[in-house]
């Protein structure tokens, strides 16, 4: 992080500056360096990395199964032949006990990608996260937000996690109904954090998988009523649009984390 000034009028003259990061999957290096030069870190989830869609040697699928069944399942969700990719994956699954598998292997991610955040960070969650296991995981330094408010360099961050349900059924996929409670919760702020966009075609459509992931109506319609200055999000890797404004408000996909290894930045 950004060595603080020597001096109370520096410090009140001086910018603030936040790093954001979303869909990290596993890159603990880069993650490392994200707080570099920045007051704070915003990390937007999916820290754990399941199944890379463009490397899919890496992950804990082809860990338990090989590549060759990672190519399999690749191709069939691709294809949105979602019953043929449940089907094939029960018959990998069958006789193992999956849910310690699962858990095993994220437990061994999460030890290494949060001892990599830096301090000060801000976190909510993606949909392929566990939340129940972030307790045992965030150290001092980092805060974790889910329909709640912090107030940084003076102004006002919503956090949102998670995702809504979808066929891929990933660890946190919620019900619209419980999403929208929690971007209700938040009200007015002046940043909007969430892991997911709002349900606009442009920024839920990816170009490489060629789909439109699911954003949030409830999202759409807080952006448009409270008029936040910005409305940050990940999820969708390769969109159609990064940024682009609703009414009053910028609405900026941060970037797929996991490729680039660099955080966007916000400056005030």
């Amino acid at each position: 992080m950004r060595a603080g000034p020597n001096s109370r009028d520096a410090a009140t003259a001086r910018r603030t500056r936040i790093h954001v990061v979303s869909d990290v999957h596993g890159n603990t290096e880069a993650l490392a360096r994200a707080g570099d030069g920045a007051d704070a870190l915003i990390c937007l989830g999916d820290l754990v990395l399941f199944l890379d869609y463009a490397d899919h040697s890496r992950g804990i699928f082809p860990d338990l199964f090989g590549v060759e069944n990672a190519d399999r399942i690749v191709e069939l969700r691709t294809a949105r032949r979602f019953e043929e990719a449940r089907d094939f994956g029960r018959g990998l699954w069958a006789g193992l006990d999956r849910n310690a598998a699962i858990v095993g292997a994220v437990r061994k991610q999460y030890a290494e990608l949060f001892d990599a955040l830096p301090t000060p960070t801000y976190a909510t969650y993606g949909n392929v996260d566990i939340p129940d296991l972030w307790p045992e995981y965030a150290r001092p330094g980092t805060t974790v937000l889910d329909g709640e408010r912090v107030e940084i360099g003076g102004r006002v961050f919503g956090f949102v996690g998670g995702g809504l349900q979808t066929p891929m059924r990933t660890p946190y996929e919620i019900s619209d109904e419980e999403y929208a409670a929690k971007v209700e919760a938040i009200g007015e702020v002046d940043v909007l954090c969430t892991h997911i966009p709002p349900d606009v075609p442009e920024l839920t459509y990816d170009t490489v998988a060629r789909r439109f992931e699911r954003g949030s109506r409830a999202l759409s319609d807080a952006i448009r009523r409270t008029r936040p200055r910005y409305a940050l999000f990940g999820h969708v890797h390769q969109p159609l649009v990064r940024r682009m404004r609703i009414g009053a408000t910028e609405c900026v996909n941060v970037g797929h984390f996991a490729s680039t290894g660099r955080p966007w930045a916000l400056e005030w």
